[in-house]
Order: structure tokens, then sequence, then C-alpha cells
């Protein structure tokens, strides 16, 4: 496919570390010059040196700066941009600033702000889904009012349930119950922990898979009706519901039901009018049956072992969809070839998962055929503790699994951090793990890692 010049001649990055620097990178390529807005905690960053302009938008607290809404419009009009880039985490998926940035005239890089609202909601996400002929596992049909409604809801489905934030992610306003007695303990924590984290309490409740793989589906739509899937990432291995590691293709799909999860996931982004990209993710148990389970409405974390095994550059697509152009391929031209895994390392002691901000003294990061880092790291950077402890992916492609194992392992080998402590010591042992080189894992795999292997017990 080929495109004409970019019509945006200049987007501003609502983000900091390797996603806003990933952006940067691709908007070069188009020829399209980028501002960073920075933290006084960011000042010696690489996307504020790496942008064409860059300006300071509050103090190191995300609530001062990234999250400073009218301070980051303002510098968008002070700059002029064209459109606003709010890569992943901080306001990627608030429908209201992607309503403010349509109210100055600026273009959202994203979906439309009715479907981030309606994909935020976890709640009425599943009744959506559920209506668009979605496999949803069974729950309540709504936020959870009394612990009367919850214990109903839990009887009709049958234990183990599990407790979600209607407005969650991550992992937080999330508690599994196995016995009727912890019902109502875990309601009240779930919900103190929702409405700390997102500032609301909501929760709802949903049948407990005891072993299932996690796996999701990349989605692009343009705004002409055109949607197509990149296939699937299988992002099973987690600790307390945070990703650890990512790989595409998932080990245990088979080609007939790759394609009738992503058919799926595309049907049920054409039924609610989605666009630009997003992400469908899905339980799947141990008979291979799949369940909705949430949507992405932004770019992931784990982006890039879907661009290494199709060739897709996932942020060029989202930038070109929001310039209103069609996405210039069809389904049939999507091609899934060899395998690519991911590797988040983040500034953690590898034993207790305790954060490790501080100076990096001594930055090597790995190269050769079929490896990719994406990071924003350098000697002399000082991790700062203000925000996620993630510093850098590693991303590698090869053939086969096996050899993107035998990759993944030399490329960490050849990678050194030092004056932080990291998780590097950590993937180099899931790579030497016999569990997880069978590829026959589940979302019990890091708890049963951790058992084998002695891990976490100060954390």
């Amino acid at each position: 496919m080929s495109f004409g010049p970019s019509r945006f001649r200049k987007i501003l990055i609502a983000n900091r570390g390797e996603i806003a620097c990933r952006i940067i990178w691709t908007c070069k390529e188009m020829g399209i010059r980028t501002v960073a807005v920075y933290s006084e905690a960011d000042r010696d960053s690489l996307h504020v040196r790496f942008a064409d302009e860059a300006f300071c938008i509050g103090s190191a607290p995300s609530a001062q700066s990234y999250l400073n809404i009218p301070n980051i419009i303002a510098t968008a009009e002070i700059f002029n941009v064209d459109a606003i880039h709010p890569g992943y985490g901080f306001l990627a998926e608030s429908a209201y600033f992607a309503e403010i940035c349509e109210a100055c005239n600026i273009k959202f890089v994203g979906p439309r702000p009715a479907a981030i609202r309606l994909m935020g909601d976890k709640v009425e996400a599943r009744r959506t889904m559920r209506e668009a002929n979605l496999p949803v596992l069974p729950g309540s049909e709504e936020a959870l009012k009394t612990e009367e409604d919850a214990l109903r809801c839990a009887r009709e489905i049958g234990y183990p349930v599990i407790i979600k934030a209607s407005a969650g992610g991550g992992g937080r306003g999330m508690r599994v119950v196995r016995t009727e007695e912890d019902l109502g303990a875990a309601l009240q924590t779930a919900s103190t922990e929702a409405a700390a984290a997102f500032r609301n309490g909501d929760v709802y409740i949903e049948r407990y898979v005891e072993r299932p793989r996690h796996i999701e589906i990349q989605v692009l739509a343009d705004e002409h009706g055109n949607c197509i899937h990149l296939g699937e990432r299988d992002c099973t291995i987690q600790r307390r519901h945070q990703k650890l590691l990512e790989e595409a293709p998932s080990p245990v799909l088979t080609p007939e039901l790759r394609e009738r999860m992503g058919a799926a996931a595309v049907k049920a982004c054409q039924d609610v009018g989605y666009t630009n990209a997003g992400t469908m993710e899905f339980l799947l148990d141990e008979d291979n049956r799949f369940y909705f389970m949430e949507m992405n409405t932004r770019i992931q974390v784990e982006h890039p072992v879907t661009e290494m095994v199709t060739l897709a550059d996932i942020v060029r697509n989202q930038i070109r969809v929001a310039e209103g152009d069609a996405l210039g391929y069809t389904q049939e031209e999507v091609l899934i070839v060899g395998h690519s895994i991911e590797c988040r390392i983040n500034a953690e002691h590898p034993r207790t998962f305790a954060a490790s901000p501080g100076l990096i003294t001594t930055c090597n990061l790995p190269g050769g055929p079929g490896v990719r880092v994406d990071t924003a790291v350098y000697p002399g950077y000082f991790v700062p503790p203000h925000y996620d402890s993630m510093i850098a992916k590693v991303i590698v492609h090869a053939r086969t699994r096996d050899q993107a194992v035998a990759r993944m392992r030399r490329a960490l080998e050849a990678m050194v951090i030092e004056g932080v402590h990291t998780t590097i010591p950590l993937h180099r042992e899931i790579m030497d793990d016999a569990e997880f080189q069978s590829g026959m894992y589940s979302t019990k795999f890091m708890e049963q890692f951790m058992l084998r292997n002695d891990l976490g017990k100060q954390n």
C-alpha cells in the first residue's frame, strides 16, 4: 500500500518514556513534526531530546503533569498542533480528554469519545458485546448495588467467582472468591480499591475460569467501514494480573480458532462503529472456548510482537486513520510470519519485585538479527519513582517459537543495566523454564514458577 504526504503537520505526544519515543520514530518517518510534553522529573528524558519541540507541563506527580488536561491542551494550542497522540496509560482511555480535543479542533489519535466511554465501562461493554453475539462469561448484568445482589448472582453462576472493577484495569479492584463466606469482605475490598484507583467504586461479578489463557486480538478500523485484525497476542504470563511477557502467535491457537476469534472481534467492532486501533481481550478455557473480557481502546504496551510478525506499523495506522485515510489493505493481505516474544523489563528487584528507582550507571542494549529494544533509558538516566517501573521492552522475532526463545535468551544475556535492580534475571529464568518452553501454560504459570524457584517470599 502507498499513501501521499501526511495531512498532519505536527502532533503532540501526551505521554512519556518508551511509548513517546516509539511514536516519535514513526512521526519522523512520516515527515510529521512532534511536540513532547514532560514533567520536571522527565526534563532529561529521551522523548524530550528527540522531539522537534518540547514543553514542561508540570511537576513530577502525574496529576500535575501527564494527567493535567488544561496544561496539555494549552501547550497544544501554543504549538499549533493538528493532533494529539495519547500513547497508553495516563489519558489514553479518557473519553473526556478526547472530547476536549474535539472541542478545541485538535484531532485525538484514537477512537471516538463514545467508543472510549462505552468500552471503559466494563459492565456496559459486556452487555454490548453480548448483544453483538460475542461469548461473554456468566455474571452480573449491571454494577452490584448491594451484598445481597452479589450473593444472589454468585449462587446463580456458581463458585469460584471473580469481582472486578467496572472502570478497572491492571488487576486493581479484582478479587477471586471461592466461598460464600468470603464474598462480603472481598466485595468491600474490591470496591474500595477501585474507588481509590479509578474514582469509581462500581464492581461487577463473573464466573472465574481456573486455568485460562489470556488471548487478545489486535484490530484496526478506519472511518470508511473497513475493519481487520492482525492476529492474536498471548498475554497469559502475568503476576497479580500485570503482564510480564507476551508472544505472537499464541502457542495454542489453531488457524481455525484464530480465524474464529479474529472474525468475532472484527464483527463486534463493526457492530459498535469502532474506529482506529483497539484490542479485544479474551479468556480461553481449557476446552478452547473463548469469552470476551474487555476492550482496550488504545495502543497496547505489547503491540511490538504484532508488528514483528505482520510487518505492520500500528502507530502509522493510527495516524493515517485519524487523518481520515482508509486502511489500504484487506484481511486477506495480512500475513503472520514467524514468532515474536516480548519481555517487559522493569526497574524492580527480580526476586522481591520491590521498585528500584535510581541512577543507571551502565546500559548495554542487545542487538543482532531479529532483536528490537523499545526504551528511553541510557547511561546516566535517573529512573524516577513517580511512574510505572517499566524501563524497556525486549522484543525478538524468529522463524519458529523455539528459535525465538533461544534468541530472547541471547538478547537478555547481552542486556546490561546497572545502578538499579531490574527483572532481566527473572526473564532469563523464564526462558529456561521447561513449562514455558513447552508453550502449555496458563495464567497460573507465575504462581507455580515462583514456587519452583523460591521467589517473592519477601514481597
